[in-house]
This record gives structure tokens, C-alpha cells and sequence, in this order.
């Protein structure tokens, strides 16, 4: 889920329930199940989710698969984007293969006050050879029926279920949690407490992934098929 799309906004029609209206999504989500109400007033200024952080900083990432050498740079920006009167951070995310760019994508992220982290869409920018060639995926919420997904949840636990991604046709992540206690090797050193998850997407029913986040870091570990990404740096 990389990232946004510069479309003007339209009025959303969603209704102001209480923040997180999200039991029946978490006993496993239907896309007609997901309809959570927004109040701008219970966000914050960016963000202290400890598996997901919102503070500025770039984060460096490389692994090997069969077409070869993948790098990923996620850089968590002081740039923010006002989205269903939600101020969100601006997150880039810059992919590439055999050191030529394939997609770079702008993300926003937004905090809430119980300290859930929320996705209210993507700008996705892919490359062929260099040139720009679609932007596939992009979506923004309260547009087109998109409605903001949660990429972290404040305490997140075992079973714990939710669309991350909620964008009728065009974006349908989901992700399930498997553990909260794993321990992972990264940069050197071994990390407790790791969250583990498993991430899918109906439009892509083969496409399954896992992914490993540490506590005060965010995404350390990115596994797809035979294809393992994993933080090397951070700035």
C-alpha cells in the first residue's frame, strides 16, 4: 500500500457517528460493513502510535525477489492535507527495482485521540522506463464513495480484523493481526514486542502479505511469496 490523487473534493455525506464505530468490521469486514464516522475534532497534531509513528524522518528499506533488487524510502514528511477536515501528514513513499524508480506514492495519515492511526488515501504515481505510465490505486476519502481506512490501531491485538484501505473497486486492503509478541533482527539488533500481521485484498485474492512493525520504529520487515524487504536505516 503505497500511495494520493490531486482531485478536488467533494462534500462527503458521511454520517458523524462516533469515531469508532468498528465491531462488526473487526469480526471480519464486508465492504458494505465499513462505515465509520469522522470527527475532525477528535484528532491530533501528528502522531505516537508506537507501531506507526507520524514524527518527520525517512526510513530505508532493501530486499532481494526474482526480478531483483528492491528498495523502498518512506519518508514521513512535515507536509500536511486536509481531508474531510482532517489535517493529515503527508508520508512519500519512493519504490524501485534494479535502482530505477517504479512507483512513487503520497500518503495520508491521520491520528486519532485514542491513538488510532487512520488512512484517508494515496496519490500512486507508477514508472515504466522512467516515464510515468498510471496512476492505478490512487484514491482519496469522501470521494467516490471512498471512505478512511485504519492502517494501526492504538492497541492492536490477535484476531483484530479492518479495512485499511476502503475504495470500492479501486482500493481494498485489509489486515488481520497475528501476534504482538514476536521478536525480529533488524539493523543489527533484535526487537520485542514485534506486531505481526497478515494483509490482503479482495481484488487481488493471491496477493497476501506479513508484515512486522516495532515499537518506536514502524515497519521493519515486509514479506510477500519469497520476497523479504527489510529496514536497513533510519534518518
Amino acid at each position: 500500500m503505497l500511495p494520493t490523487k490531486p482531485v478536488s473534493r467533494a462534500a462527503t455525506g458521511m454520517v458523524a457517528m462516533s469515531l469508532l464505530v468498528l465491531t462488526p468490521a473487526f469480526a471480519g469486514p464486508k465492504p458494505k460493513d465499513w462505515s465509520p464516522g469522522i470527527d475532525p475534532a477528535q484528532f491530533v497534531a501528528g502522531g505516537d502510535n508506537p507501531y506507526f509513528p507520524l514524527s518527520p524522518r525517512s526510513l530505508y528499506y532493501r530486499g532481494a525477489s526474482t526480478d531483483g533488487i528492491e528498495t523502498l524510502r518512506i519518508d514521513v514528511t512535515r507536509q500536511t492535507k486536509t481531508i474531510l477536515g482532517v489535517r493529515t501528514t503527508v508520508v512519500i513513499e519512493t519504490a524501485a527495482l534494479n535502482g530505477q524508480t517504479i512507483e512513487i506514492a503520497e500518503n495520508w495519515f491521520a491520528q486519532d485521540r485514542d491513538g488510532n492511526v487512520w488512512y484517508f488515501g494515496e496519490f500512486t504515481q507508477d514508472f515504466q522506463n522512467g516515464s510515468p505510465s498510471g496512476t492505478a490505486g490512487s484514491w482519496e476519502a469522501g470521494i467516490h464513495e471512498a471512505r478512511p481506512g485504519i492502517i494501526m490501531k492504538a492497541h492492536p491485538m490477535p484476531g483484530d480484523t479492518y479495512f485499511q484501505e476502503f475504495a470500492p473497486g479501486v482500493a481494498q486492503d485489509m489486515a488481520s493481526v497475528i501476534s504482538n509478541t514476536r521478536t525480529a533482527e533488524v539493523l543489527g539488533r533484535t526487537f520485542g514486542n514485534v506486531l505481526l500481521t497478515k494483509e490482503w485484498t479482495a481484488l487481488e485474492p493471491s496477493s497476501v502479505e506479513h508484515k512486522s512493525y516495532a515499537p518506536g520504529i514502524g515497519l521493519i520487515l515486509e514479506e510477500k511469496g519469497g520476497a523479504r524487504l527489510e529496514l536497513i536505516e533510519v534518518r
